[in-house]
């Protein structure tokens, strides 16, 4: 069992499959949690980018129901599985707190309430009095959602690779996989500097980094930018919940143990590395005044700013599966927004189509799915 790909995906598919009894070798073009895990500012929620409400338009609302309830069982197995491994990586639960903006004004936003609330999720939707009482944020209408879940990304990664290092499995980097050759007799994965790795299955877990002639299903590159204030734990809000907009480009927030703010957003469709990254100065100005606007007890000054590049579909959604074409050979790309939580539904889905044991909702992100 080859995996590819050494970052988050990577280490949770890898911990997955070798608790299930696999052979498991990891390749990596780079090293371990490097590419967009560090970049990631791991809020780890089953809210998807796409609203509800609007995903129930697109693809009807059984499907999204069922695709947001799966998105809430990856958190809690997420928190459940990283506890039960003993894994220190600054892991809290959360709340959020989804504002009105131009994508769901007020009206918008109490649609999307009542269809969380008929999907079976508790929320609360409070008005702009409400909000500002509570939390100091002025003039927005919210919805609150509770049991999500926030951790140091590297931290995270690296547990997950450790434990399944720790079953047998192993780790090889740098190894830069260019092609894979698929017979009867198995599969080979190729090498930029000519080695080869021979197994039974496959799993490409290298984010947006997929090799030609995978299916992209509409996926793109998108870029975001992040800032992290000193600590300053006592300007925190009350619960210190997650924070994000119904916007188009949103903004997203939290703290870290610490008392720092992590804030991101301000996402363009941008691979190219060198372009996204002399847009961090301008970026971070931008994420440093709205962060101030936003919440006026907070010292909004950078201590630090970064950028990452991860993988998007129309929908918002993750695919998973089979590749077409392409026996016994596995993909998990286009995370969105929910890269981590959609990280481990890919570790949770492989395993069980890899093992045979199948899983209930896998056709909803497979290759063959109609939206």
């Amino acid at each position: 069992m080859a995996i590819v790909g050494a970052g988050i995906s990577g280490a949770l598919i890898a911990e997955s499959l070798s608790e299930a009894g696999l052979s498991v070798v990891i390749l990596d073009r780079r090293g371990p949690l490097l590419g967009s895990t560090p970049a990631s500012t791991a809020m780890l929620q089953y809210e998807l980018d796409t609203p509800l409400c609007r995903m129930a338009d697109r693809i009807g609302r059984e499907r999204a129901e069922r695709l947001w309830r799966r998105s809430r069982l990856a958190v809690d197995a997420l928190r459940e599985r990283t506890e039960r491994l003993g894994i220190k990586a600054d892991a809290v639960t959360r709340a959020s707190i989804y504002l009105d903006g131009n994508v769901l004004d007020a009206a918008g936003l109490a649609e999307e309430a009542e269809a969380r609330r008929r999907a079976g999720f508790e929320i609360e939707l409070l008005t702009p009095a409400t909000v500002k009482e509570r939390y100091g944020i002025t003039g927005r209408h919210a919805i609150i959602g509770f049991g999500n879940y926030s951790a140091d990304p590297r931290k995270l990664a690296a547990g997950y690779l450790n434990a399944a290092l720790a079953r047998g499995a192993r780790l090889y980097a740098p190894v830069d996989v260019c092609a894979i050759d698929v017979t009867e007799y198995g599969i080979t994965l190729e090498s930029a500097s000519g080695a080869t790795v021979r197994a039974d299955h496959v799993v490409m877990a290298s984010g947006y980094e997929m090799l030609k002639g995978i299916p992209r299903l509409g996926n793109r590159t998108i870029s975001s930018w992040s800032i992290a204030t000193a600590p300053q734990p006592r300007n925190i809000w009350p619960t210190a919940a997650m924070i994000w907009e119904a916007s188009d480009p949103y903004l997203y927030i939290r703290t870290t143990p610490k008392g720092e703010v992590i804030c991101g957003g301000e996402d363009e469709e941008i691979a190219d590395a060198e372009e996204r990254d002399a847009r961090i100065a301008d970026k971070t100005r931008t994420l440093a005044r709205k962060l101030g606007q936003l919440l006026p007890m907070i010292d909004p000054t950078p201590a630090h700013a970064w950028a990452g590049s991860f993988g998007d579909s129309p929908v918002g959604t993750p695919t998973i599966g089979r590749i077409p074409k392409m026996p016994n050979c596995y993909a998990a790309m286009g995370y969105g927004g929910n890269g981590i939580t959609f990280s481990m539904m890919a570790a949770q889905m492989l395993r069980g189509l890899i093992t045979g044991a199948g899983d209930p909702d896998s056709d909803l992100v497979s290759f063959y799915r109609n939206f």
